[in-house]
């Protein structure tokens, strides 16, 4: 910005005749039209159920140019979770991976071009509906549809480069004439289905056997895992599983695990570090206990919770325990604990070290230092997000504070990586 120097100001005269001046100029320019941005719409997707694992599933799909101009060339994308894949090769659509990234989970994508014109005020559907294989995985899936006037570019979170459909290719078709009902169901670019499958999946929980003397801290490793066949799919901001877990009588609960929520001083809920858990993982959970007293065959109770599990026909390995054998005496000891497929927990002797947490193959969780005796835990299979869930909702993982400077510093990280997290959230809500 310009200023006038000191104790001149320019006259009205010439402020005057600058503003002639200026609307003259603008009046002289030709006009300018601006083409309507096109008004595009899906339809909603009704739910699908009964597929069978290895079944066909056949997809329809609206589309609706909602403005008053045709519109010359549009594309739709088809994307599916992971218990779903492409049945059918078009030749005007490319095929591509997209990984988990916030809260969802994997993708395959279709981006189909259509080199037609959208007629404006009428209805188009495919001349054939989408072609879907529910897969041996299969259980609760989804299936989205979008509409753009514009190619859409690549994912965010990266994936697998685009590879070319080798078929026909899919056209679209005149319906009708869009009613003004056709004009409210088409109200957004894109639409999301669910597709159910008969399937199963056996949630399975292992607690652990643990052995010390009073003083002794032992680390109680409780695993959860999915033996399959269908990977378990909530939906967003859901857990996976919750899991209640009922510490033994005369322990008392140094550190728990991240994953899990104190309800009382020996009872906790645990959730899932996603809102999925495919076929053959799962969590496992450590828990460093002190031995208070000696209670001799002390045990604590292990269970499902949360949300119904209809999907689950075995119910023989649905419960678990963590049964103390205490010995008296302040010092020595050793702890072991239970293990299963796809995770396992190996307990560590007290010799007044720091205690380890456990880590996950998609993501990881450490525990805090304690005084008394060193713990390995075992693995934990699950997600691939650091934000986790207990008792069906998002919860914050805990955090050691046994070092204020690298944890001063941490906070700070995650701050700034929170704000990065929110901004992206927004920008995806608004697509």
């Amino acid at each position: 910005m310009t200023h006038p120097l000191p104790g001149r100001r320019p006259s009205r005269a010439v402020v005057g005749a600058l503003a002639v001046a200026a609307l003259t100029g603008l009046a002289s320019l030709p006009a300018v039209a601006f083409a309507a941005e096109p008004d595009l719409g899906v339809g909603p997707l009704a739910p699908i159920t009964g597929a069978q694992p290895g079944g066909d599933v056949d997809v329809p799909f609206s589309v609706l140019n909602k403005g008053t101009e045709d519109v010359e060339k549009v594309w739709v994308t088809y994307s599916v979770t992971s218990g779903l894949a492409a049945a059918d090769s078009y030749g005007n659509c490319e095929y591509s991976t997209e990984p988990s990234m916030d809260e969802a989970p994997e993708k395959s994508v279709a981006v189909c071009a259509f080199d037609q014109p959208l007629k404006a005020g009428v209805v188009y559907v495919p001349d054939q509906p989408v072609g879907l294989r529910a897969q041996d995985n299969a259980l609760y899936d989804e299936v989205t549809v979008g509409i753009d006037a514009t190619e859409p570019g690549p994912s965010d979170g990266g994936g697998t480069e685009p590879v070319p459909g080798t078929g026909a290719p899919l056209k679209l078709v005149e319906k009708a004439p869009a009613t003004d009902e056709d004009r409210a169901n088409h109200d957004k670019l894109s639409a999301t289905g669910d597709v159910t499958t008969v399937n199963t999946a056996d949630f399975s929980l292992t607690g652990a056997q643990l052995k010390g003397k009073v003083g002794d801290e032992v680390t109680a490793s409780v695993e959860f895992l999915n033996k399959g066949p269908a990977w378990v799919y909530r939906g967003l901001d859901q857990s996976a599983a919750t899991v209640d877990v009922r510490i033994p009588e005369g322990t008392s609960v140094v550190k728990a695990h991240g994953y899990c929520d104190p309800v009382t001083k020996t009872h906790y809920t645990c959730g899932t570090s996603q809102s999925w858990v495919n076929e053959t993982r799962g969590e496992t959970y450590p828990f460093v206990l002190r031995i208070d007293k000696v209670v001799e065959g002390a045990s604590g109770k292990v269970s499902f919770a949360g949300a119904d599990r209809p999907f689950d026909k075995n119910a023989a390995n649905d419960t678990a325990e963590i049964v103390v054998n205490a010995g008296t005496g302040t010092t020595g000891g050793s702890t072991t604990s239970g293990s299963t497929t796809g995770g396992s927990s190996t307990g560590g002797s007290t010799t007044g070290g720091s205690t380890t947490g456990g880590s996950t193959s998609d993501g990881s969780s450490t525990g805090g230092s304690s005084t008394g005796g060193s713990s390995t835990t075992g693995s934990t299979t699950g997600g691939s997000e650091p934000e986790t869930m207990t008792g069906g909702n998002l919860a914050a993982t805990g955090s050691d504070s046994t070092m204020p400077m690298v944890g001063a510093a941490a906070a700070a990280l995650v701050a700034g990586g929170g704000i990065f997290y929110a901004v992206r959230r927004r920008a995806a809500a608004g697509n």
